[in-house]
């Protein structure tokens, strides 16, 4: 199980891997093989950023780094909406924040269906908002899932063993050893 700094280094070296993918796709699909533009940086920090935060997002669970970015995060953004008067939008997100603290740590947010679920909205608002441009947040959410697996990842949870199996090995052993 990785602490803060962990699940940094391992959201970095996932990122690392995924920019990659996305540097040779588009080297390879770009008539002009211009990949050094502005648009291109600022996707590539956006990119960055959306794969550490999701990175530390399944901690959010718990008393963590990442809940307190979070949490504060939430706030500023709430307050926001407050300010601009869209109350219906900022009594989503307050719902949505509450979500993580009801369940348990590594509860549902250390899950495989979280990972695809929490950043679905990336991916499903620019079908709704900008119907010209609909795939427009697919390496956004793909940077978000990166981050996300990273998480899974560093605190063990992508090759361990489900936890139906574990109970019956367990059972399975403490009954050689019983005294009947």
């Amino acid at each position: 199980m990785a602490g803060y700094r962990g699940h940094i280094s391992g959201a970095i070296v996932f990122f690392l891997i995924y920019f990659l993918g996305i540097v040779f796709l588009f080297a390879a699909t770009s008539p002009n093989g211009y990949l050094l533009t502005t648009n291109n940086v600022v996707m590539g920090l956006a990119l960055f950023a959306i794969c550490l935060m999701f990175g530390l997002w399944p901690d959010v669970d718990t008393n963590s780094k990442g809940q307190d970015i979070f949490y504060t995060l939430f706030f500023l953004i709430d307050v926001f909406l407050i300010y601009n008067q869209r109350f219906n939008e900022a009594a989503y997100l307050g719902l949505f924040c509450i979500l993580p603290i009801l369940g348990k740590h590594r509860g549902w947010t250390h899950t495989y269906w979280a990972m695809i679920m929490v950043p679905s909205p990336i991916l499903i608002l620019p079908f709704i908002y900008s119907p010209e441009t609909p795939y427009a947040g697919l390496p956004y959410y793909g940077a978000a899932v990166v981050g996300y697996f990273s998480h899974l990842f560093m605190d063990g949870l992508v090759m361990d063993e489900p936890k139906s199996k574990k109970r019956r090995k367990k059972r399975s052993s403490s009954r050689r050893y019983s005294t009947r």
